[in-house]
């Protein structure tokens, strides 16, 4: 994907800043930038096919959110994974996804209700075929559609790194999981927000946090 020219109109920059930023956090959390991994500019550009200024952006969002780090004489790598840490991470993850979850249950579009079921059957799908990568991306797909629902930029990009945290952490112990379980308990929120029902939809999100906590805790390092 070209870069657009610098006069070109901000939506489109955004656009594409966006589009680079979704492409790094595919190869951070699916490990194809493996933790501790240099960044390199020239590298990313010809993997994704994308322009300098793009992916710059992308990479300093992934700075904030502790994705990249800037190491001395190291420059940009890619973070650890911080197993022992990752309780902690659930726990605030938590709490944030119950706020997202009840406004997009109050004020989701009616294109949304039904775009966020179809998204979590093709989880389910997904899972079931054991097809990982597209369950990730139907997953990202979930989350985007939650989000937007959601009105809250506040709450979306504080937990953004968590949730980029947390598919990488599955992505690295995988054996450990039941991604059917994890799709199921997606639908069950899905299904909830769809229907607007703001208490079913925080019972719906609080099991998914529940999963992903007993997840975390069959890691032993996580212990």
């Amino acid at each position: 994907m070209p870069t657009p020219p610098e006069n070109a109109d901000p939506v489109a920059k955004k656009r594409a800043a966006d589009v680079a930023y979704d492409a790094l956090e595919s190869m951070i959390v699916t490990m194809e930038l493996k933790p501790g991994a240099p960044i390199i500019e020239a590298t990313l550009i010809e993997k994704t096919g994308l322009g300098r200024t793009p992916l710059r952006e992308a990479m300093m969002r992934m700075s904030s959110n502790g994705l990249i780090l800037q190491m001395p004489r190291r420059g940009l790598v890619v973070s650890d994974i911080d197993a022992s840490a990752h309780l902690s991470l659930i726990e605030t993850r938590r709490v944030l996804e119950r706020l997202i979850t009840q406004n997009a249950a109050e004020k989701a579009t009616p294109q949304e209700r039904k775009d966020l079921v179809v998204c979590a059957e093709q989880m389910l799908v997904a899972a079931k075929r054991h097809t990982l990568a597209e369950y990730m991306a139907a997953d990202q797909a979930f989350d985007h559609i939650v989000q937007s629902a959601c009105a809250n930029p506040s709450a979306v990009a504080a937990v953004t790194p968590l949730i980029i945290k947390s598919r990488r952490f599955w992505y690295a112990y995988q054996h450990e999981g039941d991604l059917e379980e994890c799709a199921r308990c997606h639908l069950l929120v899905a299904k909830a927000v769809s229907k607007g029902k703001i208490d079913l939809a925080t019972k719906a999100i609080d099991g998914l946090m529940d999963y992903l906590e007993s997840f975390a805790r069959n890691v032993p390092v996580a212990n």
